[in-house]
């Protein structure tokens, strides 16, 4: 169910970004291309524009849906229902935290001797 509502998403996506793209701008596009044809008329500039602005509404809707089904399939597989931040332990007394509480992901770094290793000449 989730591949196939992520396959519907992607292609929903893709041709709301067609729909934007065709339109027409609303600055440089005043008052050219007005030529002959009705105003009601589907292939008049108007008509057009009309059509593309619906579609782009539809498809702006349809994205909504999907985005918030693909959300709620994706908490109820979790199974937790929470945050990604709630597995996440804080670190303790200023120490780092360990590799296995979710804290840093970055190599520990062995401790530093107590007392410094000085070479003695005798």
């Amino acid at each position: 169910m989730q591949t196939v509502l992520l396959v519907i998403h992607l292609i929903v996506a893709l041709a709301l970004i067609g729909a934007v793209l065709l339109q027409r701008s609303e600055g440089g596009a005043l008052g050219i291309g007005s030529g002959g044809g009705g105003a009601g008329n589907l292939f008049s500039a108007r008509g057009v524009g009309n059509a593309l602005t619906r579609t782009t509404a539809i498809l702006a809707v349809c994205f909504f849906i999907t985005s918030i089904g693909l959300t709620l399939i994706a908490v109820r597989g979790s199974g937790s229902g929470g945050s990604l931040f709630d597995g996440v332990a804080p670190a303790t007394d200023g120490a780092p935290a360990t590799e296995g509480t979710g804290g840093s992901v970055l190599p520990q770094l062995p401790a530093a001797p107590a007392t410094p290793q000085v070479p003695v000449s005798q």
